[in-house]
C-alpha cells in the first residue's frame, strides 16, 4: 500500500553544518523506519532558480531568503495514513525522549526560527 499522508518539511542549513546535518537525518531515517514510517528523504537544494521560461514564480532561496553561505533542504516522510503518522509521531518522541540526556549540550545545526514542516493529505498521486 502506498502512502495518503506526508509530513514536509523545508529546513535552511548553515554549508558548514550539513555533516552534522546529515548525521542526524541519518539517525532520524532509522527511527522514523524502525517505527513504521512507509519512506523518508531528506533532499538538499540542487536546482533552486530553475529557468521556468521567463515566467515569475517565488523560489525557494526568495522565500527562506537563503544566504549564499547556506542550502536548503526538503523532506518529506511517508505514511499510509494521518492516523498512522500520529501514532509513529507519538512512538519517535517518546525514543527521543530517552535519548535526551546524550544530546542535551548539542546545538541545532539549523536555525529554528526558519523551519518549517507540516502535514499533508495525499491529493493527487498515491
Amino acid at each position: 500500500m502506498k502512502g495518503t499522508y506526508v509530513d514536509g518539511f523545508v529546513i535552511v542549513i548553515p554549508k558548514n553544518n550539513v555533516a552534522a546535518y546529515k548525521k542526524m537525518a541519518t539517525e532520524g531515517k532509522k527511527m522514523w523506519m524502525k517505527y513504521g514510517a512507509l519512506d523518508y528523504k531528506e533532499c538538499m537544494g540542487d536546482d533552486l532558480t530553475p529557468d521556468m521560461g521567463g515566467m515569475p514564480f517565488l523560489t525557494f532561496p526568495k522565500l527562506t531568503t537563503l544566504k549564499s553561505n547556506e542550502t536548503l533542504w526538503f523532506s518529506f516522510i511517508t505514511y499510509k495514513s494521518k492516523k498512522q503518522r500520529d501514532q509513529i509521531n507519538k512512538k519517535v518522541m517518546a525514543d527521543m525522549e530517552k535519548q535526551i540526556e546524550k544530546g542535551k549540550d548539542m546545538k541545532m545545526p539549523w536555525d529554528m526560527e526558519r523551519f518549517s514542516f507540516g502535514g499533508f493529505k495525499v491529493v493527487v498521486g498515491s
